[in-house]
């Protein structure tokens, strides 16, 4: 694993504009950084990143059938007492997961180790799929990767079959907060794979949504939502006012309710419960676990339910470093700290994909910060051997 200098593409606006790439730059601030690329060996995607990640799936699978018997556990998940049955029911019918994302610290070195699971609401999902991959075309045909590079990524290929499955010729809905562009341009790339394999679709806004008593959700036309991806949190959902209504349990959606028990980082102290030692986890508990005091001084606090590194705070000793505040809190975990690797002050964290149950690619986000945040740049990679 290396970061190395990579030319940007002199046309690189006429051909973003070309695949719907809208947030290139977010706010003013490049996101989409092409001037660096990171390189891999075969050996660390298939050894160490695309084994972990199949490895994890099947982990948490079983820690969610661990889960949905006991009130207990789902109580130290943060999950409400009216939330609690549909998670149930929702595991019970295996309603299908589409996707997830593993978030790893990783050198090439050492195992890739788990910082967290964006297992409901994961984004960057275009530009891991489709942006990176006409990025590594253009690379080769320009001459500036040799013919033989490759990539870790069938993210395209597998969620269009995966919409397949899940789908079955149903009607699709699809909502997000449509203001956020990040969050309706990857809404709009799930649509066009929910199109792709063949599905009838209608993207809407979270406020579109609306409840016809004893007959369910409908939208503003009127038609009924059967089947709906959702690109917003359960923990959210639950806690409005159409979380407490008897309709939530017939309708169906992607990701599933079940999905919420893998979104709290609670799951991170729970996995090592199940699995301590692990060589892909990392030492985690409950900040009121008396547990938590073996990691003395080095840990990394998260609450949890956050998103974008938001109220992160990692504790080396003495010097804390924080991540945004975005007003996250409740209950924490401690998770023992692990640093991301330092390329010349850069700090990539690799995101690894899942469809389904299956590991599909991989999408990398840096910063000068050692905690990922909403600002952290996203650079594509290639597996050269």
């Amino acid at each position: 694993m290396r970061r190395e200098a990579s030319v940007p593409r002199a046309d690189f606006a006429e051909q973003a504009a070309k695949i719907g790439f809208a947030f290139a730059h977010i706010d003013g601030e490049a996101y989409w950084d092409e001037s660096v690329r990171y390189v891999f060996s075969r050996r660390e995607i298939e050894d160490d990143l695309e084994a972990a990640t199949g490895e994890l799936a099947a982990l948490c699978h079983e820690l969610v059938r661990r889960i949905v018997v006991t009130e207990r556990m789902m109580a130290r998940l943060g999950v409400p007492d009216h939330a609690r049955d549909v998670i149930a029911e929702s595991w019970s019918r295996r309603d299908p997961a589409l996707y997830g994302r593993f978030d790893f610290a990783y050198d090439g070195k050492a195992p890739p180790k788990l910082l967290e699971y964006n297992a409901d609401t994961p984004t960057s999902l275009f530009e891991s799929s489709v942006v990176q991959w006409f990025w590594l075309e253009q690379m080769i045909a320009s001459g500036q990767l040799p013919p033989g590079a490759d990539q870790f990524n069938s993210l395209h290929e597998k969620l269009v079959a995966r919409w397949g499955r899940i789908g079955a010729g149903r009607f699709l809905h699809l909502a997000c907060l449509r203001d956020s562009v990040e969050d309706s341009g990857t809404t709009a790339y799930v649509e066009e794979c929910a199109r792709q394999a063949g599905l009838q679709t209608s993207l809407i806004d979270m406020g579109d949504i609306g409840l016809a008593p004893g007959r369910g959700f409908i939208d503003r036309s009127g038609r009924d939502i059967a089947l709906m991806f959702k690109l917003y949190p359960w923990e959210w959902m639950f806690g409005e006012a159409f979380g407490k209504a008897p309709e939530l349990r017939a309708a169906r959606f992607v990701e599933p309710a079940w999905k919420m028990l893998l979104s709290s980082k609670g799951m991170l102290a729970l996995l090592w419960e199940i699995a301590p030692g692990h060589p892909n986890l990392l030492p985690c508990f409950f900040e009121d676990d008396p547990r938590a005091a073996e990691l003395g001084t080095r840990f990394a606090r998260k609450p949890l339910f956050s998103r974008e590194g938001g109220n992160v705070e990692l504790h080396d000793g003495d010097r804390v470093v924080a991540g945004p505040d975005l007003a996250y809190g409740g209950r924490f975990v401690r998770q023992a700290l692990n640093p991301l690797p330092d390329f010349s002050g850069n700090y990539p964290v690799c995101g690894c994909w899942l469809v389904g149950d299956e590991p599909a690619g991989l999408g990398l986000r840096e910063d000068v910060s050692p905690v990922t945040g909403n600002r952290s740049r996203f650079v594509p990679h290639a597996i050269l051997d």
